[in-house]
This record gives structure tokens, sequence and C-alpha cells, in this order.
């Protein structure tokens, strides 16, 4: 079975998922741009696949209407990111230890994107999704 582990800068909230996770995908909206400071590139796994120690150094934030980020309250590790009402959890993909396993997909919300960089490495861009 396929397992992962990852977790924050300072080590206070670690996670494991277990099983199958979905491919990278590389968000450019707005609102991942200013939490992140630049583009958010995601996983994803089911609820049921994933454990988190250190909850109690977790907080979520209500980002929108329709989800929540959840990063690390001592350090500030943006760490996952959920649509409310889903059975599952978006994986920020540099919060994964080495080797992560994981392949790029794709590139959503490019026409938001910043007006600093270029898309050039091949995969599929979708204006919205």
């Amino acid at each position: 079975m396929e397992r992962r582990s990852g977790g924050c800068h300072c080590g206070a909230v670690t996670f494991e998922v277990t099983g199958p996770v979905r491919e990278v995908i590389y968000c450019h909206c707005g609102q991942c741009r200013k939490q992140s400071g630049h583009v958010v590139a995601a996983t994803a796994g089911g609820d049921d696949q994933l454990s988190v120690s250190g909850a109690e150094n977790l907080t979520w934030y209500s980002a929108s209407e329709t989800a929540r980020r959840g990063f690390c309250k001592t350090c500030g590790s943006h760490l996952f990111w959920k649509a409310h009402g889903s059975d599952a959890t978006s994986i920020m993909a540099g919060s994964i230890d080495t080797p992560t396993g994981l392949h790029s997909g794709y590139h959503i919300h490019v026409d938001d994107k910043g007006d600093y960089y270029e898309i050039a490495d091949g995969l599929p861009q979708f204006a919205q999704r």
C-alpha cells in the first residue's frame, strides 16, 4: 500500500496519507497566491486515508464560502485545503516528505495567474476548474 508522510516546517503538525493520491494540481487563483505567496501545488486523498498528529497545532481558516485552508499555527506552514462538504482533503505537495512519488497533472485558474511568471511546462491549462 502507498504511504506518504509529511508535515509543517517546525514539526508541530505531521501527517500520513495511505493509499493512492491524486496527481498534483497547480492553482493560480488569487486566493492561493495570496495565501501561499505564489502558486499552490497540491495532491489530495480521502479523509479516511489521512491521519494527522499535532492537530491541536493546526488552524483552519475559512478562505471562502466554499473552502477552508489548514496551516500550522506555530510556523504558518500551509498544509491543507478542504472544500466544505467534501470527503477528500487537498495536501500541499511541498509538505510531503521526499521521495514523494507524486506526478504533475495540470494547471487551474490560469486566467487569474500572476503577471510576473509564465507557465511553460507543457501541462494542460484551464481558465477555471
